[in-house]
């Protein structure tokens, strides 16, 4: 599927060169690379090397997403890994909201990836959605200002939501979860405590399912469902980054997370 409008200014994809240690980041459901890049900054900064992808249909238009398939998106992910073993040893993923749902899948299909970061992840309830989920009509929906508890934060998104691209998140996530039971490898997730698009039973539900030895919840008190963007995006930061050096040194001791700086 050919996108038929430009990449919008700021929505582009991001690549940041650094060590052997390979980071992929995954937008959420109509958003774009840009709710993000400040995380793979950050990464970055660190030293790994990361690439936000932008998925298909994502920061053009809404024209483009509605001709979307999930399948389209969990390509796009996958073209992303694909990329980074090109240039790195081991790599990581980590997805927000629906780039949740599209890690668990990447996660399900190559058990070589060394861990994964989950933030607000889409499993099995959308409330804001629910409605739409057998429904052909409206074709578009109006979308609404993000979900973000800082004041004066922008967000490139869409104005609108294509019905049936909201019809194909329902998919993905089904499918998904019938693959939970399968996902060994060790699980960081972020739940933010108030969030009024995925409910935080959401995460609860992927982690007593997936069978991973070491699986460990990070809740976050001052952010809404866009958290990369929020209160809480540089403590987001700082605990990816300790996973990920706990997870590639030699000597493995399990800790505790601390709690959320303010």
């Amino acid at each position: 599927m050919l996108e038929s409008y430009p990449v919008m200014p700021g929505a582009e994809s991001f690549f940041f060169k650094g060590n052997q240690i390979g980071i992929l980041i995954s937008h959420g459901f109509v958003g774009t690379p840009q709710s993000v890049r400040y995380l793979g900054e950050y990464l970055a900064s660190e030293g790994f090397t990361v690439y936000g992808v932008r998925l298909k249909g994502h920061g053009t238009h809404y024209e483009d997403m509605e001709k979307c398939s999930h399948q389209d998106w969990i390509k796009s992910l996958e073209d992303g890994y694909s990329i980074l073993q090109k240039h790195c040893r081991e790599i990581f993923i980590i997805g927000q909201s629906m780039g949740g749902t599209l890690t668990l899948n990447l996660a399900h299909k190559h058990r070589s990836i060394k861990g994964i970061m989950l933030i607000n992840a889409a499993i099995n309830s959308i409330p804001p959605m629910e409605m739409y989920k057998n429904k052909h009509i409206p074709r578009f929906v109006p979308e609404g200002d993000p979900d973000i508890k800082a004041k004066n934060v922008h967000e490139i998104t869409y104005t609108k939501a294509p019905v049936r691209s909201m019809q194909q998140l329902f998919i993905l996530m089904e499918k998904t979860r019938e693959k939970l039971p399968a996902i060994t490898c060790p699980v960081l997730a972020f739940r933010s405590e108030e969030d009024h698009v995925v409910p935080p039973e959401n995460t609860n539900f992927i982690l007593s399912t997936i069978q991973s030895d070491l699986k460990e919840v990070v809740p976050l008190y001052n952010s809404y469902h866009v958290a990369t963007m929020d209160h809480d995006k540089v403590f987001i930061g700082e605990q990816c980054s300790l996973f990920i050096n706990k997870l590639t040194s030699n000597v493995f001791t399990p800790t505790r997370m601390k709690e959320p700086r303010y």
